[in-house]
């Protein structure tokens, strides 16, 4: 296909609560940053994507409120209700279909305004499952224990993700959650849902993250060095719990054989030299990461005691901090991609992965990782 490059990217810095920002005071800080660091105006951007949701932000057509603060009057503009890599997916299809050279993605959230258990319980078929209670932490630690006991996963194999990631945050001026524990700490912190107990948990955020896409003509005449799309691919699995293996994630698998193949990947673990997944609980790095190729079916836990996953490893995870360290929804899926381009670039700084030049980003919609996009990108 015709190239697609990144070609700016900002990110506010997450935190529990930002108090002083509006939504719209948190898009215009990263979509003003990402434009900052392509080294372009608004007037250079043909068209924009935003990403929202209406539950989260509490109003409805929550997209039309930010279309000022990220210069989206008098531009094509189209939202995306979900999570930000599906906002680059569709950016890139815009680009793609010859109507625009330049796409700017941005999406926001602040979880600090909501309350999460009612958010998320509302995903859930409103006749069956939502009387059940059922939301985002619940299900999810259904899908843990089934994973778990099918391949005898341990909880302390999940707690050392979480010990991993917040130790990459301290590095990582964005992060939210940059911490000092023990696997000790992980698994005596309090049960949320077993086996899912709070540092096995990410945190409630408020963040917003931005990319500016460009063509190939576009991209050679701004001044930041793009990194490209090589590959991408998105899939579905059933909407119903109990209509899936929810030890298993096979439209995650079929995403990244789709992405993979456009980028010419045979061999994701020598290939790819940093991932970005998103891990909103800790055993989801482990069960993503058999997805994504890193390792067999059943084997993340023995993947993480190998040290493969560390800064020093074979195949950096979550050299940021990931979703654990930061999980502002919507915008965690984008963040991924912002740290990936950072990393391709050389600009990581202290969290740099060195001679980087391959990376992945993934995303999730929906519970328990129903839909999956998967991005490799490359400079």
């Amino acid at each position: 296909m015709e190239r697609v490059g990144i070609v700016g990217v900002g990110q506010t810095k997450y935190e529990r609560r930002k108090k002083g920002d509006s939504f719209a005071d948190l898009v215009y800080e990263a979509t003003s940053r990402a434009l900052r660091d392509a080294g372009m105006t608004i007037k250079e951007i043909d068209n924009v994507v935003t990403v929202s949701n209406d539950f989260w932000d509490g109003r409805t057509i929550s997209s039309m409120a930010v279309m000022d603060a990220c210069g989206a009057y008098e531009k094509n503009v189209s939202t995306v209700e979900g999570d930000g890599t599906f906002g680059v997916l569709y950016g890139m299809m815009r680009i793609l279909s010859g109507s625009f050279g330049t796409t700017l993605v941005v999406a926001h959230c602040k979880g600090s305004e909501s309350v999460s258990s009612l958010i998320t319980n509302g995903m859930f078929d409103p006749i069956y499952q939502r009387a059940l209670g059922l939301d985002a932490i619940t299900s999810s630690a259904l899908q843990a224990r089934a994973y778990m006991n099918r391949y005898g996963i341990r909880e302390e194999q999940c707690a050392r993700v979480s010990v991993k990631n917040h130790g990459n945050a301290k590095n990582n001026p964005f992060a939210q959650m940059p911490l000092n524990i023990t696997v000790k700490e992980v698994m005596a912190s309090r049960m949320l849902s077993d086996p899912i107990k709070l540092l096995d948990a990410s945190p409630i955020s408020d963040g917003s993250a931005a990319v500016i896409l460009a063509d190939e003509k576009r991209a050679e005449k701004i001044d930041q060095k793009p990194v490209w799309i090589k590959g991408i691919g998105h899939c579905a699995d059933a909407y119903f719990l109990g209509d899936r293996d929810l030890a298993e994630c096979p439209s995650l698998e079929a995403a990244a054989k789709k992405a993979y193949g456009m980028a010419g990947i045979t061999n994701p673990l020598k290939e790819i030299d940093v991932a970005e997944i998103y891990d909103a609980f800790s055993y989801m790095e482990l069960l993503w990461s058999e997805g994504l190729g890193f390792c067999g079916r059943g084997e993340g836990g023995k993947f993480v005691d190998s040290g493969k996953s560390r800064m020093e490893g074979k195949l950096p995870i979550n050299p940021s901090g990931g979703v654990l360290s930061a999980h502002a929804v919507l915008v965690a899926g984008l963040a991924r991609v912002c740290e990936c381009v950072l990393q391709l670039r050389g600009d990581a700084g202290a969290r740099q992965v060195e001679g980087a030049k391959t990376a992945v980003a993934q995303g999730i919609n929906g519970p328990c990782g129903q839909s999956h996009c998967v991005i490799v990108l490359g400079n």
